[in-house]
Order: C-alpha cells, then sequence, then structure tokens
C-alpha cells in the first residue's frame, strides 16, 4: 500500500504535466493555421509572419532559464498554473488585435506565460520517476505535446472557417486559462511542485551549478536541439503558405497540420521501438536523412500526394527529439534539473524564434519553395552531431 501511493501519485502528476504540455504545444502550433489568416487581413510580408512568429518563440525562449531557477526558490506549481493563465488570457487577446503591432505584443504576453512549461513540466515528470521509469515517463510526457498539436490546430482551422479566427483564439485561450486554475488544483492537492530547500550540489557534479554532469554530451544534445527547432519551426510556418500555393484551402491546412503531428505522435512510438531494435543513434540518423528527403519532396509533390506524405514527415520530424531528448535528464544533477531543463529549452526556442525571420526573408526574396529547400538540406545537418553524440551512450550503438 506504501508503494501503491507513491506510484499513483506520480501517474497523476505526469497526467497533470501532460494536459499542460498537451495545451501549451496546441496553442502554439494553432498559430500555423493563424498565420495565413493574418497575413492576408492585414497584408503582412513573409518577414512579418516569420517575426510574429519569432516574438512567441523568442519570449518563450527568454522566460525558460528565468523560470527554471524562479522553481527552485518558488516551486513548480504556482511558476506552471500562472504560465498557462497568462498563455490563455493572451490568446484570447489576440482577437482585439488590430494588426501586426498588437498581433505581436499578444503573442510576446502569451510567449512569456509558455516559458515556464517545459523546463517545469518536465522537472515534475523527472521528479516523480526519479526512481525507476524516468526515460518512459518523459516519452510520455513529450507524447502528450503531439496530442495537443494535432487537436488544436485542427479545431482552430475548424472554428475559424465556420465562424471567424476571432472566436478560434477565444475559445482556444479561455481552455487555456481555465486549464491553468485545474492544474495547480491538482498539484497542490497531490503535493507536487512546491518550494522546496535545494541539496547543496555534490562534488562530481559541474562546478558552474548547472549541475551538468556530462557536459560534452550536454552541448552535443544542445546543438542538435538548435538545428532541429530551427528547422521543425521553419518548415511548419511556411508549410501553410506552399500548401496553399497549391490550392489548399483553410481547412485543408487544418488537416495537413493534423496529419504531420499525427504521424509525428505515431513517430515517437515507432521510433522507441526502432530504438530498442536498432540503437539510438543509429534511430536518430535514420530519422534525420528521412525528415530532410520528405521536406525536399514536398516542394514539387502535387497537394494530394504533399498531403499524403505529411505523417511519414512528421514521424520523421519527431524522431530526434523522441530518441534523444529524454537523454537530458541523465546527464544533470538531480537537484538541477529545473534549471538545466530550462537552459536545453532556452537555447532550441532561440534557434526557433530567429529561423521564422531568416527564412520568411528567403520567401519574401526567392519564394517559399526556396526556403523549404534550405530548410531540407539543413535537417541533415545533425547527423554529424548524432555521431558524435554516439560515445556517450552505453547502449551498444
Amino acid at each position: 500500500m506504501n508503494k501503491a501511493k507513491p506510484a499513483n501519485s506520480a501517474r497523476k502528476t505526469l497526467a497533470t504535466c501532460g494536459v499542460a504540455h498537451l495545451l501549451h504545444d496546441g496553442l502554439h502550433d494553432a498559430l500555423y493555421v493563424l498565420l495565413p489568416i493574418w497575413a492576408q487581413m492585414f497584408g503582412l510580408s513573409l518577414v512579418q509572419v516569420g517575426m510574429l512568429k519569432a516574438v512567441y518563440s523568442g519570449a518563450m525562449a527568454l522566460f525558460q532559464v528565468p523560470a527554471g531557477i524562479l522553481a527552485e526558490r518558488f516551486g513548480e506549481r504556482w511558476l506552471l498554473a500562472g504560465g498557462t493563465v497568462i498563455t490563455g488570457i493572451g490568446y484570447m487577446l489576440l482577437g482585439a488585435a488590430g494588426g501586426f503591432a498588437g498581433l505581436a505584443i499578444m503573442l510576446a504576453l502569451c510567449g512569456l506565460g509558455a516559458g515556464v512549461q517545459h523546463p517545469l513540466a518536465s522537472t515534475l515528470v523527472a521528479r516523480a520517476y526519479s526512481e525507476n521509469g524516468q526515460r518512459s515517463a518523459l516519452g510520455i510526457y513529450n507524447f502528450s505535446g503531439d496530442l495537443g498539436k494535432m487537436a488544436l490546430p485542427a479545431a482552430a482551422a475548424l472554428i475559424a472557417g465556420a465562424v471567424g479566427w476571432q472566436t478560434s483564439v477565444l475559445a482556444a485561450g479561455g481552455l487555456g486559462a481555465v486549464a491553468g486554475v485545474a492544474i495547480f488544483a491538482i498539484l497542490q492537492r497531490l503535493g507536487a511542485g512546491a518550494p522546496a530547500r535545494v541539496a547543496p550540489l555534490k562534488k562530481d557534479a559541474h562546478e558552474s551549478g548547472w549541475g551538468i554532469r556530462n557536459r560534452p554530451a550536454f552541448v552535443v544534445l544542445s546543438a542538435i536541439n538548435i538545428v532541429d527547432t530551427a528547422v521543425i519551426y521553419g518548415f511548419l510556418t511556411f508549410l501553410p503558405f506552399l500548401l496553399m500555393e497549391n490550392g489548399a484551402s483553410l481547412e485543408t491546412v487544418g488537416l495537413a497540420l493534423a496529419l504531420a503531428f499525427g504521424g509525428g505522435a505515431a513517430g515517437k512510438f515507432l521510433c522507441g521501438v526502432l530504438a530498442e531494435r536498432i540503437g539510438i543513434i543509429r534511430t536518430a540518423v535514420i530519422t534525420i536523412i528521412a525528415k530532410g528527403v520528405c521536406i525536399l519532396a514536398l516542394i514539387w509533390l502535387p497537394l494530394w500526394a504533399a498531403l499524403a506524405l505529411l505523417p511519414v514527415r512528421g514521424a520523421a520530424l519527431n524522431g530526434t527529439s523522441s530518441v534523444l531528448y529524454a537523454t537530458v535528464a541523465e546527464f544533470v544533477d538531480p537537484t538541477r534539473h529545473s534549471r538545466a531543463f530550462g537552459l536545453f529549452y532556452t537555447v532550441g526556442m532561440a534557434s526557433g524564434a530567429v529561423s521564422p525571420i531568416i527564412f520568411g526573408m528567403v520567401s519574401d526574396l526567392a519564394g517559399v519553395s526556396m526556403a523549404l529547400a534550405i530548410i531540407g538540406m539543413a535537417a541533415l545537418f545533425t547527423v554529424p552531431f548524432c555521431l558524435k553524440l554516439r560515445r556517450s551512450f552505453n547502449r551498444g550503438d
């Protein structure tokens, strides 16, 4: 009985953090549906579209490390719940924005609120499963984000097509705000995420205070994260524009994103099985190559064929993260999980903030197809990093 209660509490903590991940990732990725609408309504260039995406991602990046450090003093509970509420409120206010400046301000508010989710929820899950099953629990947590990526963009596209985009952001934001209150209540009942004294780092932990036990491996993982996030955010930002150039409607764009994210969700399970059979590094390399090839293929395929390929592309796009990112916790002292996860996600999100602007410039100058071609080639650059990471694993890769 004593063991059953902690196990049950861990599952509830994982479920709560999974819901937070679902909502935050869903709200974030619904932007890929909204950006083409705003571009038409407000006469935005593709550079401005990239800047709007960069504002959200940049605000997230700026607050992730501070959120991790603040959590060590005040606990994850208040920050995670409060950030979710702020993101929801900011999303609702998007409907009142009258142009580029108003959208940018509201998206900055959304991004600041969303900055708490990845480092703090990851920390809560890692802490709940510190004794056993940590990698699997973090994998489930990551998978929950894909459910949000499938559901919310598709719902936003349907609502926007039927009754207008203002209604879609109001509904999505309201859901986020209510969920934030519920997350706080559940975590409080579970006693999770409360302020706690930080134990002194052991002597074998890194002297910098980040608690990174294996600095070379952490640096390589971060490098993969930087390139991978740049590819993902650049691709998803301008995929809807490519599809619409080929005759896709708004509802079709929503379907396309759902297919891509659905493939990504399935890919996390498939890649997990594949990693067990052939090893983590080999699986990562295979998915990286498949990712680059699929992105390049989408440029020349007709609309129906592109839609058919998107689930495969989604599986490949998420394959790298599913088999590598859960490893972060293994390279960090448990007392510094919050700030280490914050650092890891910050460097990725910073890359994701810059890439839409760069590829927006390329799109304005040379077309969306050229931008996606560069993105596809960039995806292949993570292969050498994965091979370098091989030495940090003792799994027979």
